[in-house]
């Protein structure tokens, strides 16, 4: 590899501000705020939202047709 072209890779603990679910990984990211996790220390990075939040992954997504779209189609080519 080719020296001083890589950026640094740390470790770091990701925090979903609106569950409380947090996991370790390593990222390129980095945080005013550390935790110390059996000896190393992890940058922790807030997020709003994360697979663990979001509606799309913990099946709370509802799809609405709100324009009619499916009536309609059925209606212009027939069910």
């Amino acid at each position: 590899m080719k020296p001083e072209i890589h950026p640094d890779y740390h470790p770091v603990l990701f925090h979903d501000s609106s569950t409380g679910k947090e996991w370790q990984s390593r990222s390129t990211m980095k945080s005013g705020e550390t935790r110390d996790i059996d000896g190393v220390d992890h940058f922790v990075i807030r997020l709003d939202i994360s697979s663990a939040s979001h509606p799309f992954f913990t099946g709370r997504q509802r799809l609405v047709d709100t324009e009619g779209r499916i009536d309609r189609f059925k209606r212009k080519w027939g069910a």
